[in-house]
């Protein structure tokens, strides 16, 4: 009867409310599509360039998942959840802990306070266990399938966002701080339609849209005010849309001011080249004014991504990023390198569960790539987000980290297949095991691990940006990526060299690694001073045509670059073949016009090593590039692709030696370790040669993914 009583009296107070004459305002006034609104807009601090905040440095991240039953909070059982998940995420020595879920946030404008609420409690929480937190989300979308075919599919692939998203009545009401979702969408170039990423079954606001950028603004002053959150990742800053957008008056205006060019009409195909393919291979990158409509296009993204950071402070900025190489990138404006003098963390998406992804050595380029990213940003943070279903996921996801050099991030994928298995494991379940090992056997610091660099691979961002091809219709990046595979391959210890580095030539010759230029067709004036200044000086390079076909804008040069290059005789300046369908690395070894540091002499040659400095000390890393997943007999993913259930090794032949040259670190006393051995440590032994190198016996007998060699 009391209850009874209650729930007359909260209908009797909201009745004499609505009639002006109960309570004084108890309840925040709704109004419906006012006639006229006066909008104030954000005070937005004004954006200051500066290094990488690092508050914190995160090491062992995992996801903290939320779904639409913690939009109820706070009812008692989702509290009391919170404190046993933190506790748990502090068994499992969790350092961070990062949102997933409730991924398109402005689908939750009308439930802002209940999530908000909800993550100030998780963060109290995860402080009182030294945990940080992070939120997470994407700001531009908003979830609106076209259809029931795109409806069905929408809660197919992306049950993982937490679908809540409007109907096709109350889209069109749909609001936030007094900006209507429908008018601050991107246009269709084709019909003027509102933007749709079709891939995701999305609307996507205009980055470029003032209306859209105040309400972005007021929503994350709000959520900086009402969440103790130590950092954040505004995901998705990119165009997901791709070409087919914008045609909207704010980018027509920007495009005027800035490039001083109008946006043709789609039918255009001396601008939008062939739309019969898919959109990703859209545009005509011979025409100059296509070029400077891709430039715009992340300019304003960039341009969203400081203001997201002004108002942040010293609080890190991470986005999502699960490639930064090819140019197909720039079909949806995603710019990585373009950003990173905003951000402070940098994040690697391996995207995958299934039994794909132990195929892992494509990656490596791009883990490398960005790992120099985050180094010219200042030596910011780099971590690398593994997804899983089981155990095994999680720990291979980890092994990636360890023998990329970066922090892991541990994520399950909860809802992201079409429906749960019934034995999917808790987040703190697949992680804690190996974060115990860890923090016990290998604790390694990831801020002062150096990687031992033996060549330098130049991965130039201009032949991207102007979307420049060989005459075979290979891009740069390709090219960049395949000499990583040999040197993974080969055991030799590299790094990536992009754009502005390769223009600094006091930076370029400060190292005598050789540089490595393969198919990098644009070359500005600036780039090819700096490469000549470095040659004069001893350096080394190895070049692979074309050279200089092109300037950093694009314009084909009169003479390449390489005709001058080639005429001026540098002596260590040696021509060779293109790492596509040619290991050009091996042919250098085998003909000892290349010595690399370490050798392997004996044993099968799937096993991979990567040598790093930990405050001087050798450590070196061992991955297997020859893995089979074990599919799960029942659960796919949703193209229909097995489960990853475990991991097997395809090498036959465990017991390895390395020859590592005269010189180099001191590997004795090293200890072979592995989370896949428990607490045993191996012996390495060490022999002396008589031409001074040293031979070192390494035992992988049982590891089946992952070791570590260290003292």
């Amino acid at each position: 009867m009391k209850e009874r009583n209650e729930r007359r009296d909260f209908i009797r107070k909201v009745s004499l409310t609505s009639l002006g004459i109960g309570l004084v305002n108890p309840f925040t006034e709704v109004q419906a599509a006012p006639a006229e609104t006066k909008i104030i807009p954000a005070l937005v601090p004004s954006y200051k360039p500066s290094g990488p905040s690092l508050p914190f440095i995160p090491r062992r991240t995992a996801s903290w998942w939320v779904t639409l039953n913690e939009v109820q909070w706070s009812q008692k059982g989702i509290r009391d959840e919170i404190k046993r998940r933190a506790a748990a995420f502090a068994e499992a020595k969790i350092d961070t802990a990062i949102i997933f879920g409730w991924h398109i946030r402005f689908d939750f404008a009308n439930y802002f306070g209940a999530l908000h609420g909800y993550m100030a409690e998780v963060a109290d929480e995860l402080h009182k266990h030294d945990i940080k937190l992070m939120d997470h989300y994407s700001c531009n979308h908003t979830e609106r399938p076209r259809d029931k075919a795109e409806f069905e599919k929408l809660h197919r692939g992306q049950r993982h966002h937490v679908l809540l998203f409007h109907d096709e009545v109350a889209r069109d009401h749909a609001q936030y701080e007094k900006h209507f979702f429908n008018d601050i969408c991107e246009i269709d170039l084709r019909d003027g339609s509102r933007g749709y990423a079709r891939q995701y079954q999305m609307e996507a606001f205009c980055h470029n849209n003032p209306a859209f950028l105040d309400m972005h603004a007021k929503y994350l002053q709000r959520l900086l005010k009402e969440v103790d959150l130590d950092g954040m990742q505004v995901d998705d800053m990119c165009d997901y849309a791709g070409l087919t957008t914008c045609g909207c008056q704010h980018c027509r205006s920007r495009f005027k001011k800035d490039y001083g060019h109008e946006i043709p009409a789609f039918s255009d195909k001396s601008f939008f080249g062939d739309t019969s393919k898919p959109m990703l291979q859209w545009g005509n990158y011979q025409n100059p004014v296509f070029r400077d409509w891709i430039r715009m296009k992340t300019d304003g993204i960039v341009d969203h991504v400081k203001m997201v950071k002004s108002i942040l402070g010293d609080k890190p900025l991470m986005s999502c990023c699960s490639s930064t190489g090819p140019l197909t990138l720039n079909a949806i404006s995603l710019d990585l390198e373009k950003m990173a003098p905003h951000l402070d963390f940098f994040m690697l998406e391996n995207v995958g569960t299934n039994i794909k992804g132990v195929d892992w050595l494509h990656m490596d380029a791009e883990a490398m790539n960005q790992k120099d990213i985050v180094q010219w940003r200042g030596d910011a943070v780099a971590m690398a987000l593994s997804y899983t279903i089981y155990e095994i996921g999680g720990y291979f996801g980890w092994t990636l980290s360890r023998f990329w050099g970066v922090a892991n991030w541990s994520s399950t994928l909860t809802k992201r297949l079409e429906r749960d298995p019934p034995d999917a494991m808790e987040q703190e379940d697949v992680i804690a095991a190996t974060n115990k090992w860890e923090l016990k056997h290998s604790d390694l610091d990831i801020r002062d691990g150096k990687d031992i660099v033996e060549v330098r691979v130049v991965n130039n961002k201009l032949c991207k940006d102007n979307g420049f091809k060989d005459e075979n219709g290979v891009e740069h990046w390709f090219k960049a990526r395949a000499w990583s595979g040999h040197l993974v391959q080969a055991n030799v210890g590299y790094r990536f060299l992009r754009f502005e580095e390769l223009e600094d030539r006091e930076a370029l010759s400060r190292e005598r690694t050789p540089l490595i230029i393969d198919g990098s067709g644009c070359i500005s004036d600036k780039q090819f001073e700096a490469i000549c200044f470095y040659l004069a000086k001893g350096g080394t390079a190895w070049l692979a045509l074309p050279f200089g076909t092109h300037d950093e804008k694009g314009f084909k040069r009169t003479v390449p670059l390489s005709d001058k290059l080639l005429k001026s005789n540098y002596k260590n300046l040696t021509l060779v073949s293109s790492a596509i369908g040619r290991n050009t690395l091996n042919e250098f070894i085998s003909t000892r016009k290349f010595k690399p540091l370490m050798r392997q002499v004996s044993g099968d040659s799937g096993w991979t090593a990567r040598f790093r400095l930990h405050k001087g000390k050798p450590v070196i890393h061992f991955m297997n590039s020859k893995m089979e997943g074990v599919p799960h007999p029942t659960v796919t993913d949703v193209p229909g692709n097995p489960i990853l259930a475990g991991i097997n090794s395809m090498i036959k032949n465990n017991d390895l030696q390395f020859e590592i040259l005269k010189g180099g670190p001191d590997v004795s006393g090293l200890k072979l370790l592995s989370p896949e051995i428990g607490a045993e440590k191996r012996n390495i032994p060490v022999e002396k040669l008589k031409n001074g190198n040293t031979l070192i016996s390494v035992s992988l007998d049982k590891i089946k993914v992952y070791a570590v060699a260290q003292g």
